[in-house]
């Protein structure tokens, strides 16, 4: 027997399998979903973000042949969901909500992830509109007053936010060095242990989310200024950053994220039934009801999105001398 005839079976095998290989991938695109997919949020029940995601799955579950199931994995400053995503296989099958604070942990502590190289960008969900409380009556003149008794007493005085390098104390950060202000940081656990705290008088402002709105509502507390690009409705006689001179919009737009490598044709399903779960009357009726905006984008503009926000994030973290929590 010719020797190069002992072989020519094994190459037939091998350009069989090679032939069969694209028609396996496209068969599996064709078919997916085929089971449910898992949606990691990486903060615990109950609160905004999460309310915001199972809203968004019950959505697009919709338009999918299987649901979309929530995963909650609070814990690590909200690092957990991106970590495991970016080790998963890429196959679609398991996502992650991705928040800014994914991006500036990893720059500050040099996590196991490359924020822009681990994943895939599905779409730009929405963001957070953030605030700035004090107790009612503390400051009859309102920010402006505020600045003026704060530069009036350096050292002296303090303002809360929920947690070391979160957006509210970065901002926040910013704020006061621009203005060239002295101020205490207090981290809290979250919005409803700084509201205690700042109405028995311990700390002056509080920055945080909208939930603390059920105090300005009681008139216990009211609003200095919101960080949206425009007023909020349910209180429209608070100012934005930018009426108070700030060339500043704070949202810190989050959406959804697969692992690197996905293919094109399964992030394009995956995308089509989020973008058509944003257009969903619940989904718009829960936004309007936590007083978050549409910040879509698309799978591409999302990609470019995020690598515009490590440049930023980095200069920030550089500017402000910020140290890892």
């Amino acid at each position: 027997m010719n020797p190069k005839d002992a072989i020519r079976p094994g190459r037939r095998a091998l350009l069989a399998a090679a032939l069969a290989a694209p028609a396996a991938a496209q068969a599996q695109v064709q078919g997916f979903p085929s089971k449910p997919i898992a949606l990691i949020v990486p903060f615990p029940p109950g609160g905004t973000t999460d309310i915001a995601m199972r809203a968004l799955a019950e959505a697009a579950s919709r338009h999918l042949p299987h649901p979309i199931i929530i995963e909650n994995k609070p814990g690590a400053a909200n690092t957990l969901g991106a970590a495991q995503v970016a080790r998963a296989r890429p196959d679609g099958y398991l996502l992650t909500q991705f928040p800014a604070s994914a991006i500036r942990v990893q720059i500050l502590q040099k996590l196991s992830y490359d924020p822009v190289k681990d994943f895939t960008p599905i779409i730009c969900v929405t963001g957070y509109p953030f605030v700035v409380a004090a107790k009612a009556g503390r400051f009859p003149g309102g920010w402006k007053g505020f600045v003026e008794e704060a530069r009036r007493n350096p050292g002296r005085m303090s303002y809360g936010s929920t947690g070391a390098n979160g957006t509210p104390h970065v901002t926040m950060a910013q704020l006061m060095q621009r203005e060239k202000l002295e101020l205490t940081h207090v981290p809290f656990r979250g919005d409803a242990d700084g509201a205690q705290a700042l109405l028995g008088g311990h700390i002056q402002l509080m920055a945080g989310s909208t939930s603390l709105g059920g105090l300005v509502d009681g008139g216990q507390a009211e609003f200095m200024n919101v960080w949206t690009a425009e007023r909020l409705g349910r209180w429209s006689n608070v100012p934005t950053l930018s009426e108070l001179g700030y060339d500043m919009v704070v949202t810190t737009p989050f959406g959804l994220v697969a692992p690197a490598g996905l293919d094109p044709a399964i992030t394009r399903i995956l995308h089509d039934a989020f973008q058509k779960a944003m257009k969903d009357p619940q989904f718009v009726a829960m936004l309007d009801r936590y007083n978050m905006v549409s910040e879509y984008r698309d799978s591409a503009t999302y990609a470019s999105f995020l690598q515009e926000m490590v440049k930023q994030e980095e200069d920030l973290i550089r500017r402000l001398g910020l140290q890892s929590g």
